[in-house]
């Protein structure tokens, strides 16, 4: 009898020590149920690499729910209650607003707040940028006193920024020579007879319908008189041209999310489409030599947002604080600064990176040795300078950013009509 209480107090102390081992390795995960937050997004920040980290960092459940652009604008708009958090990009900003899926953000509650940069509050990074037609981020941030957004500033607002960058397209340098930036590389070339058959397109109306109003307008197929707010003529004249390349097999396909864009390229499907930077990164990082274009015309640009649901309340509530500000803490910075990506204050996560990775991603310098991306492949080479230079000169080259037009809803219906033709 003895023995077998003996027993049992030793694997009680055993067992003791084991919980305690546990709990101070993780004490916010065995100490309690962690709090459940959602978020809904797209492949391009909502990552798996993000998610274990932000959960380490923090003790909450993330749940991700990654989809194409159109597909997660279309069910936070009608479902807010279906997430708590949403990241994609400011053209979906005003759909979401009057749709009433997001609330205010308090911007006492962003404790790096002072420490973002004036891309996004007043528009420039330099006194001579370009602050490029359409949406503009700096003119939808702000809550205004009568519940509208605009650029004054307050005390609230509708989005935090964090994520951005400018896109353009791809290309495939085995099949089509290497230009040069902002001298030879054209939006123009998505729309060239050369590459019939092998051209792709991002299938969002309010990014890839851009693409191809650069494109239209470089080649001399229409006049646009403001390319960030089209007209309805405007939009018929464009989607005719479109639809008839269309029928005759110039696009090769649609793509919806980055993974696809990239299997769109390595298949051999495409050697020139639109791209976003972590496609590029990730076929560079298995040998495919892609060059992320630099347009003479100037970049489509785009800014992520993360919205707070309209339906997110209490503890769930200050979990999405918490999540937003670590964001904005270094380590996400530095982490998608390895996919091509910005943060809204860069200079937190400079210290997560070495003086060669910020030379490269940053100030646009030669990579003095190989970089690896997030996949902890080699993505940059020894040399290479990151096509259209440093961070500053490419933001202030934006010729329009991501956009919902007054002519939204007849872009939408002509934008189907295009893709199903």
């Amino acid at each position: 009898m003895v023995d077998r209480v003996k027993r049992r107090h030793i694997k009680q102390l055993a067992l003791a020590g084991v919980s305690a081992g546990l709990a101070s390795k993780a004490p916010m995960v065995f100490s309690k149920t962690p709090v459940r937050l959602r978020v809904l997004g797209t492949h391009v920040t909502l990552q798996e690499a993000l998610r274990e980290q932000a959960m380490q960092d923090l003790g909450i459940e993330l749940v991700f729910e990654p989809k194409g652009s159109a597909a997660v604008l279309q069910k936070a708009s009608v479902y807010p209650e279906a997430f708590d958090l949403y990241e994609q990009w400011s053209n979906s900003i005003n759909v979401l607003w009057r749709s009433g899926s997001i609330q205010a953000i308090d911007k006492k509650r962003i404790k790096n707040w002072l420490d973002i940069n004036s891309l996004t509050k007043t528009g420039k990074l330099t006194v001579d940028a370009k602050i490029g037609a359409g949406d503009a981020p700096y003119k939808i941030l702000h809550v205004q006193g009568d519940n509208t957004l605009g650029s004054t500033h307050t005390d609230y607002i509708s989005y935090l920024p964090y994520v951005h960058n400018v896109d353009s397209f791809g290309y495939d340098t085995r099949t089509i020579p290497k230009g040069i930036p902002y001298e030879t590389e054209s939006w123009g070339w998505l729309l060239d007879e050369k590459y019939a058959g092998k051209v792709g397109i991002v299938n969002a109306p309010t990014i890839g319908l851009f693409d191809l109003v650069l494109a239209a307008q470089t080649r001399g197929l229409i006049e646009i008189e403001d390319i960030g707010a089209l007209s309805k003529t405007e939009l018929d004249a464009l989607f005719n041209i479109l639809i008839d390349l269309k029928k005759k097999g110039h696009f090769s396909g649609f793509w919806t999310s980055v993974p696809e864009s990239v299997r769109f390229m390595s298949s051999g499907r495409v050697v020139l489409e639109s791209m976003f930077s972590p496609a590029v990164s990730a076929l560079n990082g298995k040998g495919i030599p892609v060059v992320y274009a630099a347009p003479k015309e100037g970049y489509r640009g785009w800014h992520g947002v993360m919205c707070l649901s309209s339906a997110t309340r209490g503890k769930v509530k200050d979990a999405a604080y918490d999540y937003m500000n670590w964001w904005l803490s270094g380590w996400p910075g530095a982490f998608i600064a390895r996919q091509g990506y910005y943060i809204a204050n860069p200079q937190t996560s400079r210290e997560y990176l070495s003086e060669g990775e910020w030379d490269y991603w940053y100030e646009g310098k030669p990579a003095v040795t190989d970089l690896r991306g997030t996949d902890g492949k080699i993505s940059v080479k020894k040399g290479e300078v990151r096509t259209g230079g440093s961070y500053q000169r490419r933001l202030s080259n934006v010729a329009v950013w991501n956009t919902v037009m007054p002519s939204y809803e007849y872009s939408l219906q002509k934008w189907y009509e295009f893709i199903s033709s």
